[in-house]
């Protein structure tokens, strides 16, 4: 399974809404993403990422993979930080983002369970970060005009040079 790369189209279409008690091809598919995201290196990725319009993620931080179906911000802090973000569809640079602290992601599992994740610092970072994704939202499109003319800038420069 490939990951696509800025500007991929696919990448700017928002996904579509899954039910994971009638979509049998779910298991198969994040197995998928978790081999590609693993192998990458990365620790999340979004359907939208692999080219399937789904509103699915993975992650792994420390505690092992998720899969969340349907994920969605509820509540996000209005204390924000700024970070520097990389992303699989857009290797080999990194682009400062403000990012709340905390937040809260409501979704449900691949059993159709519904999750609630509390998250803070990294973790709510990545949630943030990968349901942007399902959305058509990439890192570069939360930058400052100069920094997104930066970062495309490096990236074209980095893509040359693989």
């Amino acid at each position: 399974m490939d990951i696509l790369v800025h500007p991929n189209p696919a990448l700017k279409q928002p996904a579509a809404l899954v039910d994971p008690a009638a979509d049998k091809e779910l298991a198969r598919l994040v197995r998928a993403m978790a081999q590609a995201m693993y192998d990458a290196p990365g620790v999340g990725l979004a359907a939208t990422q692999v080219g399937v319009q789904k509103r699915v993620i993975v992650l792994d931080i420390e505690d092992g993979l998720m899969a969340l179906c349907n994920p969605i911000i509820v509540e996000a802090s209005e204390e924000t930080d700024i970070d520097d973000e990389g992303c699989l569809s857009l290797p080999g640079i990194t682009v400062p983002v403000a990012r709340s602290l905390t937040c809260v992601c409501e979704a449900l599992d691949l059993e159709g369970a519904p999750v609630r994740l509390e998250a803070e610092g990294f973790f709510a970072r990545v949630l943030q970060h990968e349901t942007d994704h399902l959305d058509g939202v990439l890192i570069i499109d939360r930058a400052t005009p100069e920094e997104r003319r930066a970062a495309i800038r490096r990236y074209n420069e980095a893509a040359e040079e693989r």
